[in-house]
């Protein structure tokens, strides 16, 4: 049997994909601007996005639904827990540190993608994964004796990778079923809820920004969180194998990201592991990128919530070449 090809909307989807990565490591270096606690801004940037989300989907004619809320909510409450729980490992230990610890994401969804997606994790797809990794602990090696280094920030990071990696599932599974705006809009509609009882508890009260920290979160909303709007709009269409195998540039790009606005220093043993987690990571987008194929138009597929027809990444059925492969 022959592998799912991907069409040019699959394409579109992967370099969506590439560019949530750069959104997000924007994002991490810009948490440490905001001179909030780290629940403190999770809540608030939730609280706007849901706003800006709900406004965008009320001028465009339509509403969110209740059936709608509950497809999302899980994933709403995955990831503002998961924003939560990051931004404090951030605000408590090096950006470096906090991002590479959520580098072993890719180790969680390798087995989800396999079992629940059925997905191919073929050999190679796991060694790239490995290289990765081994450069990602290199990275964290290199930034151990960093004065703002946290045994306990490394563990809040921990706990937001288990956090993160269920968010990915879950909302590759709800974009089966809602479009990608619907859907976003869901999941920080649930996430004010999910946060609102964290945040009156952390601070006692009410916690309301001043001056120019409302000018961060707006960046926090308008940057990392158009993020996740690219990637929920390609999950549909980009293995989650894949995607998760990207977050390992995250890391390295936030390391360097780190080191030039925030002045944290890179070391060698750094830079020999940011040359192997891109190493693996270009290879894994070329062999992604070669999977293209113009579709047949006799190809069978199902509708998409967004309206067009996807292929990858969902159980789809398989086409027989006529001979084994």
């Amino acid at each position: 049997m022959t592998e799912p090809v991907i069409d040019t909307k699959s394409r579109l989807a992967l370099g969506a994909a590439v560019a949530t990565m750069f959104l997000w490591t924007f994002g991490n270096v810009l948490v440490k601007w905001v001179h909030m606690p780290g629940v403190q801004i999770a809540f608030w940037r939730v609280v706007m996005a849901a706003t800006v989300y709900s406004v965008a989907l009320r001028m465009s004619g339509r509403r969110l639904t209740r059936r709608q809320l509950m497809i999302a909510a899980p994933s709403g409450v995955a990831i503002s827990l998961e924003i939560a729980v990051f931004f404090v490992a951030i605000k408590s230990t090096t950006v470096a540190n906090a991002t590479v610890i959520g580098a072993l994401q890719p180790l969680v969804l390798l087995v989800v993608a396999s079992r629940r997606f059925g997905e191919r994790v073929t050999r190679a797809l796991v060694a790239m994964a490995l290289v990765s990794l081994a450069g990602v602990a290199l990275v964290v090696f290199g930034s151990s004796f960093d004065a703002s280094w946290s045994p306990k920030g490394d563990f809040l990071a921990f706990v937001a990778i288990l956090l993160f990696a269920a968010y990915f599932a879950l909302a590759k599974d709800a974009r089966s079923k809602l479009p990608a705006i619907e859907f976003q809009t869901g999941v920080w509609v649930v996430g004010v809820v999910a946060l609102l009882p964290v945040s009156l508890i952390e601070a006692r009260g009410v916690y309301v920004p001043t001056g120019w920290n409302w000018a961060w979160l707006s960046l926090l909303v308008l940057v990392p969180g158009t993020g996740h709007l690219l990637v929920n709009w390609a999950h549909s269409r980009v293995r989650l194998v894949v995607s998760s195998m990207l977050v390992l540039s995250i890391p390295v790009l936030s390391t360097v990201a780190a080191a030039v606005v925030l002045g944290e220093k890179i070391t060698i043993v750094q830079m020999a592991g940011m040359v192997g987690v891109l190493g693996a990571l270009a290879l894994v987008i070329k062999r992604e990128t070669e999977r293209a194929q113009p579709q047949h138009p006799s190809d069978t597929s199902r509708s998409h919530p967004d309206g067009d027809q996807h292929r990858a990444g969902h159980r789809t059925p398989k086409i027989r070449s006529g001979r084994r492969t």
